[in-house]
This record gives C-alpha cells, structure tokens and sequence, in this order.
C-alpha cells in the first residue's frame, strides 16, 4: 500500500486487525482502518473501489467464498495473492518428513498457524468458476524455480505463490 501510494500516486486504505501492525501502518504514513476480515465488508457501500487488493490472507479467512462476493460488491475488480498449498516443495516436505511443511510463506507450525484454508492454484480457479468470477489475469510466481515451460504447464506444481486478478463475469 505504501509503495503504491507513493509510487503510483493512488489513495487507498489498509485493512488490518492487529494493533502492532496499524501501528506501524500510521507510522509509515499508510492510511489503516481497524477491522477484521471475518466480520465481512458491511462497512463500505457498494462500488466505493476500483481495486480492492487481498495479499496473502486469503487462506486465513473463515468464509473466503463469502469475502470474495464482498470485494467485488464494493469494488469493480480485486486482487488476490496466497500461498499455494500444492507447490512441490510442500509435497516433497510432507512426504519425506511424514509432517506439515513450515517454510515461507507458510512459516507456522500446523498447530499456531492462521492458515485455516489452505488451497491450491486448482481448488480456487473452481471456486471462481463455482461463483462466476471471471480470471481476468493470473501470475503464478516461485522463488526457488524459474518461471519456464514446466511453470507454465504445472502451475499448482511448481508455482508457489497466486496472483489473481477477478472480476465479475458481464
């Protein structure tokens, strides 16, 4: 948010439930507002954004279905990013440790984690497509492999991270 308001001159607020995290939002000069997710959007009316952006919290959501219909009630497109739970790191983790996988970005023990959904790059293109929500772009992005053909073949395997760009379908 800091970056894209000092970069690209835009006027946005960040949403945040953690008092230490809007401190330091305040003391960057971010514009927060105190509000949790899982509450929904009630607060804003609708088409109140042209862009409402979720970076990496997607999966910590109780209702993600739910939150998705609110962000493009209040905005005409969003952004969504999260970790991807059926990357070959995590897989290969899992196997031969025989436990849940604690590396970035998903850096939390299976008991403390916020990680309530985890979801493949497969399992939410089928909720866009189960709520009508149209792909406007995708990024799949990983930091230990090259995006190359096999990236672009098996994306739920070799990428690590979703960036998804949704809209309504007209």
């Amino acid at each position: 948010m800091e970056h894209l308001a000092h970069v690209k001159n835009i006027l946005g607020y960040g949403i945040e439930n953690d008092a230490d995290e809007i401190a330091v939002c305040i003391q960057r000069g971010v514009n927060v507002i105190e509000h949790d997710l899982n509450e929904g959007l009630q607060r804003f009316p609708d088409k109140s954004f042209d862009m409402v952006v979720m970076t990496e919290t997607l999966q910590a959501i109780d209702s993600p279905h739910e939150l998705l219909d609110e962000m493009l009630r209040i905005g005409e497109e969003c952004i969504v990013t999260f970790p991807n739970f059926g990357y070959w790191g995590h897989r290969v983790r899992m196997l031969t440790s025989g436990n849940v996988p604690v590396t970035q970005p998903v850096a939390h023990r299976w008991f403390d984690t916020p990680n309530i959904r985890p979801c493949t790059f497969l399992d939410f293109e089928q909720l866009c497509a189960e709520k009508h929500l149209r792909v406007i772009q995708r990024l799949v992005f990983s930091s230990s492999y090259r995006a190359g053909p096999l990236m672009k073949r098996f994306p739920n395997l070799f990428g690590a991270t979703a960036f998804y760009r949704l809209g309504r379908v007209s």
